[in-house]
């Protein structure tokens, strides 16, 4: 029985013997619901498959219960290699719910010279990929695409692959603007994951953002991405405030849930609070758990960092 049809079910018994619908995490939260039916704070937003073991695996039914959880917004990176009917069915499910989505990548490769090159076939395939992301974005009714810079050119010196980039993002803008739509550009770490890609500092991020100048391209703050190669997270964010529209967030080492690892996310979260920010943060990691009792843990991680956020506000 999936989790739509237990809820469905569990709300009728509930309310026929006059009782709340509000449950408990011991009992009838067995079935994957959460006593936590407050919105968060910030707009947490998960990708499919985090909560996986409390919703189960239809994502219609996983906005579900991120929403019955607090949960305002969504997330899915690679939403576009979903048919057309799955994305109008997950686009469908978040307006019932009144929530928000967010990114999805446009174009993606961590092994291809894309932004940094002078390849024109390889630079006409990112416009192409970006102007059928406008259809997606559309779709979805969201204004955030995320496009990946792809890899460095060891071939070229680094300015002219940063000339090269800013060239490209500046005709993806073009495309962009006409539609109210940001293009977020996520710097990547060299020193674990990904060491051979172009974009991998927050400072070059907001070089680039600087130089294309159009508020269709800005930045997506990775918190782990930037820990890992640079670290010093709150006055970098300061510093490149005005051009960053996106966060995602992970901890390290491991690139699990708050809490999991040596970042502090109370004071990042309270600092970012405090600076006004009302935007998506993104839900980018695994579970260190495994099963409910994982999901359970990583979701009560969140709810007890949105208490120390209130409480700061």
């Amino acid at each position: 029985m999936n989790y739509s049809k237990r809820r469905f079910l569990k709300n009728g018994l509930l309310s026929a013997i006059g009782l709340s619908v509000v449950n408990s995490d011991s009992g009838w939260a067995g079935v994957g619901t959460n006593a936590y039916q407050e919105a968060f704070t910030l707009k947490f937003s998960p990708e499919f498959g985090i909560f996986s073991a409390l919703s189960g695996n239809d994502p219609v039914d996983q906005i579900q219960w991120g929403n019955d959880n607090g949960f305002r917004a969504w997330e899915n990176t690679m939403l576009k290699n979903r048919p057309i009917a799955e994305q109008e069915k997950i686009s469908k499910a978040l307006q019932k719910n009144g929530m928000e989505f967010g990114q999805f990548v446009g174009t993606l490769t961590f092994s291809e010279v894309t932004f940094a090159g002078n390849n024109k076939d390889a630079r006409e395939q990112v416009l192409k990929e970006i102007r059928d992301s406008v259809e997606i974005a559309k779709r979805m009714n969201t204004k955030f695409v995320h496009n990946v810079l792809g890899a460095m050119d060891p071939k070229l010196p680094y300015d002219f692959q940063m000339a090269n980039a800013t060239e490209l993002l500046k005709r993806g803008a073009e495309i962009y603007e006409e539609h109210g739509i940001v293009m977020v550009m996520e710097s990547m770490n060299h020193k674990i994951d990904h060491p051979g890609m172009f974009l991998h500092t927050i400072p070059q991020a907001y070089a680039l953002a600087r130089a294309v100048d159009s508020p269709s391209v800005k930045i997506l703050f990775d918190i782990y991405h930037v820990q890992i190669q640079e670290g010093n997270i709150l006055s970098t964010l300061d510093y490149a405030w005005d051009e960053i529209a996106y966060f995602q967030i992970g901890d390290t080492p491991g690139r699990k849930e708050p809490g999991t690892g040596e970042i502090n996310y109370l004071n990042v979260f309270h600092h970012i609070a405090k600076k006004g920010y009302t935007g998506f943060l993104g839900l980018e990691h695994g579970i260190k758990g495994s099963g409910k009792e994982g999901a359970k843990s990583a979701l009560k991680q969140y709810r007890d960092l949105d208490q120390y956020i209130r409480a700061g506000l």
